[in-house]
């Protein structure tokens, strides 16, 4: 059964918009972004905030409404669906069933220098209420910053022996991530260790399809918390320990 968006009443197909358009602000900015939106199709437009963020942009604020719906029942894909585990059954699945430490190594890689992607899974503070993977006592976590070579992170993670790779991307301007993450798969397979590892990839613009497509054994979005990449970590190491 197809679905509509919801504005003040239930399937009213109202949708908030906001766009900048390479424009400079004047009286007639707001008719501009009006009739834009028209032509995306959508009607009963509305301009809530039209204001110029610089002197040749000019950034909007439009409400639209739209007869187009969707059957979510018909939507498909690739998706990476974890049991969610809590803090100390995490632990206690890696002592009891791994019998050791799980070692981790994660950076923002290349020319990336964003960290926040990285340090919200592995610092020890964490993120969203959930302990970072450095806070497990089962888990040895190394975080190794950003704008770390591919060969160096490899490097590292042979040297401490380690079960899982985790790889932050937040700049994707020009698809600069995929080229990172590529070289990074290129990197390992070249040295025939690729299989030595559980792959995992984090950012704005990944979800586990794309993450799978590359060559990843899992991508996680936006607002992903600790405790599902130390769950699956756990469940994944776990489970490839168990087919050895």
């Amino acid at each position: 059964m197809d679905i509509r968006p919801y504005g003040d009443t239930r399937d009213d197909g109202i949708i908030q918009l906001s766009f900048t358009l390479p424009l400079v602000y004047s009286v007639k900015a707001p008719d501009v972004g009006k009739q834009y939106v028209e032509k995306l199709g959508f009607h009963d437009v509305g301009v809530a905030e039209c204001k110029a963020i610089d002197p040749s942009f000019t950034f909007f604020v439009a409400y639209g409404r739209t007869d187009t719906g969707i059957d979510p029942d018909q939507v498909k894909g690739d998706y990476l669906e974890v049991e969610e585990m809590d803090y100390y059954a995490i632990n206690a699945l890696i002592k009891d069933k791994l019998g050791r430490k799980l070692t981790v190594v994660g950076a923002a890689i290349e020319s990336d220098a964003h960290t926040v992607g990285i340090d919200a899974i592995m610092n020890m503070k964490g993120f969203a209420g959930n302990y970072g993977l450095e806070r497990y006592p089962e888990m040895n976590a190394l975080n190794m910053g950003s704008q770390i070579p591919c060969e160096q992170l490899l490097k590292t993670a042979l040297e401490r022996h380690a079960d899982a790779i985790l790889v932050s991307q937040i700049v994707t301007q020009k698809n600069i991530h995929v080229q990172h993450l590529t070289k990074l798969i290129e990197l390992l397979e070249a040295e025939g260790v690729r299989e030595r590892f559980v792959l995992v990839v984090g950012g704005p613009r990944i979800n586990n399809a794309f993450a799978k497509e590359l060559g990843y054994d899992a991508g996680f979005g936006p607002r992903t918390t600790p405790l599902e990449v130390a769950s699956f970590l756990a469940q994944e190491v776990v489970r490839r320990g168990a087919q050895s």
